[in-house]
């Protein structure tokens, strides 16, 4: 079994061809949730998947599950995936990367005749990005209970399109009510979207956690006047106020490292013109860390800051956070069957924590979860010109297949196929 490996060029051909559904000049992909493309990638995907003999579930949220059977199915299945909406300019490889391993996982153990204990699984996951409907991962948010099926039905998208016209117009609003589908252990292979591995040269990432975050909108409202008759110590200048806020933002993150992060990155300056000095600003404020109380610590710091600015400056501001998301440390025993399997096959790796949501992180609420990095160039992702090589996407695939394999048990050998390898995370049973 050590010695089994996938098909990198299939893999690669796969991707290729998903690829082409919403094809952009520029290389890229632009394939939005629940649009005339999606169906379309959607359709290629499921029919696949029906190819390689597995059987397909569609969830009321339009999640789909592809299963292949395991000698034990009251089992629950090890489940794989990511999903195939793009952002507007995206690439080849984000989520639809997670999805097509987990499928050529299953070709590969289709091509060797082997038969795994627990039953396999790919699931792609509806709207991971969020690009014409919010919130983001919704799928996986709606299947683990973040949020109601009722209130991502009713999500719109600038044209007014409900989440749940577009699942019935395309053909995809299934039978089964989302988090009612076992899964007994889940991992997902997923580009890095970040330069870590591709600057240390390593070909995968052992994923231990995602990093959480806080979002903010905040306001400062000043006066506007005019920019010459003004003299600088009677302004009440809301840009400059709003500046000495944005490069604390920086400050907080740089002084919890390696893992603090600050981000800035929209900002509305009114009334924006070249010769009025600026009444009022809006923007955003970004903090993560890996540790839940480094970030609380970030949140008090900035709310502090600001409460002292308010006073110094004697200017209104207003701070709104609009969103939370703990850190989300992954399974110690799916981490491990990622590091043992990286191992087995002798690839440079180094522990990554995610910067970036993924739906592993909804999924790991319900089950046992882990993640597989592997390098994208220069970094770069949710853009055009996003790649990879195909021999880093082989390896993280080989990963996938031998971590599953650890945890879905298959034949040890010709000689005693009976035998089965060892699970590290016990067997969930399907109820």
């Amino acid at each position: 079994m050590n010695d089994l490996r996938i098909n990198g060029p299939r893999l690669w051909t796969s991707l290729m061809d998903l690829a082409r559904i919403g094809a952009t000049d520029k290389g890229g992909v632009k394939r939005l949730a629940l649009t005339d493309l999606d169906r379309q990638g959607r359709d290629l995907v499921v029919q696949w998947g029906r190819d390689a003999g597995l059987a397909i579930t569609v969830d009321r949220i339009g999640n789909v599950f592809m299963r292949r059977e395991g000698s034990n199915p009251a089992l629950a299945p090890v489940v794989t995936g990511s999903h195939i909406d793009t952002q507007p300019t995206g690439g080849k490889f984000d989520g639809n990367y997670g999805v097509l391993a987990g499928l050529e996982v299953i070709r590969t153990l289709n091509d060797h005749n082997i038969q795994t204990e627990a039953p396999i699984e790919v699931a792609f996951w509806t709207n991971e990005e969020g690009s014409r409907f919010v919130p983001v991962m919704m799928g996986s948010g709606v299947f683990c209970g973040a949020f109601s099926l009722e209130t991502a039905c009713a999500a719109r998208d600038t044209e007014g399109k409900s989440v749940g016209e577009e699942l019935a117009r395309i053909g995809y609003a299934g039978e089964q009510t989302p988090g009612e589908h076992p899964i007994g252990a889940y991992f997902e292979a997923h580009i890095e979207q970040g330069p870590v591995l591709e600057d240390a040269d390593k070909v995968i990432g052992v994923v231990p956690a995602v990093m959480g975050l806080s979002w903010y909108d905040c306001t400062v409202s000043g006066m506007e006047a005019h920019a010459g008759p003004t003299p600088m110590g009677l302004r009440r200048d809301a840009l400059q106020v709003a500046t000495t806020i944005m490069q604390e933002v920086v400050a907080i993150a740089n002084r919890y490292p390696p893992y603090g992060r600050g981000t800035v990155g929209m900002v509305q300056v009114f009334p924006n013109s070249r010769n009025v000095i600026p009444g009022q600003v809006k923007f955003s404020i970004d903090l993560r860390n890996v540790n839940d109380a480094l970030l609380n610590t970030m949140h008090e710091e900035i709310t502090a800051f600001i409460d002292r600015t308010r006073q110094d400056s004697g200017l209104s501001i207003d701070l709104e956070r609009v969103s939370y998301y703990p850190p989300c440390p992954f399974h110690p025993d799916c981490v491990d069957a990622v590091r043992a399997a990286t191992a087995t096959l002798g690839y440079s790796s180094m522990d990554v924590v995610s910067g970036a949501g993924h739906d592993a992180i909804y999924v790991a609420r319900l089950a046992p979860a882990g993640m597989i990095f592997v390098p994208c160039k220069d970094g770069i992702s949710h853009n055009e010109i996003e790649d990879a090589q195909p021999g880093h996407l082989e390896a993280g695939c080989n990963v996938l297949l031998h971590a599953m394999l650890a945890r879905a048990g298959a034949p040890a050998g010709p000689e005693d196929g009976a035998r089965t390898i060892g699970h590290p995370i016990p067997h969930a049973v399907v109820a």
